[in-house]
């Protein structure tokens, strides 16, 4: 079929998919109203997807996505002229700004967090991908496991105080 767009790498959905939280909260922190924001992050995600093949893998995603979002609420605040309350275009640029710097360092502490969990010694590591991403309960860890909630809330705690020392020293800077 002429004109058919090729389909987007799996690579950039995936990209697209994983920060759409923080597409989300960078449009908020700009409008301030999460109806807005929904129907900004729909416009920024349906241009996203058509420039798609724009996007030069293994260039800063955050950064492009952050600045497309810019865009597509700039042109949403055009279309809100006729409200009262409309704030100034230098406002706005410098609460992007400011919002664009939060989602870099929230990035990092991501990639930071990350490499300490990688540091941890297996069990530790299995015990906060069942805590933390799976959402799996104390008792049902326990139970699996066969030891006592306690041991394993204890196991829990070192794992923590061991990803707190490991973020102090890699980025001491950071208040944890």
């Amino acid at each position: 079929m002429p004109g058919k767009r090729p389909e987007p790498p799996f690579e950039f959905v995936q990209l697209l998919t994983s920060n759409q939280s923080r597409l989300y909260a960078y449009v908020l922190s700009l409008l301030g109203d999460c109806n807005q924001a929904k129907d900004v992050m729909q416009e920024t995600n349906a241009v996203l997807w058509r420039k798609a093949n724009d996007f030069e893998l293994g260039s800063n995603f955050g950064a492009w996505m952050l600045k497309v979002a810019y865009f597509q609420v700039m042109a949403h605040r055009q279309r809100l002229t006729r409200d009262r309350l409309v704030f100034d275009d230098e406002f706005l640029h410098d609460v992007a700004e400011h919002a664009e710097q939060i989602c870099e360092r929230q990035e990092e502490k991501q990639r930071l967090l990350g490499d300490c969990i990688g540091k941890l010694n297996k069990r530790y590591q299995e015990l906060i991908r069942r805590r933390y991403n799976e959402g799996a309960t104390l008792k049902s860890i326990a139970d699996q496991s066969g030891q006592s909630e306690n041991s394993i809330k204890q196991a829990l705690f070192r794992a923590r105080a061991a990803l707190i020392e490991c973020v102090k020293r890699e980025c001491p800077e950071e208040a944890v």
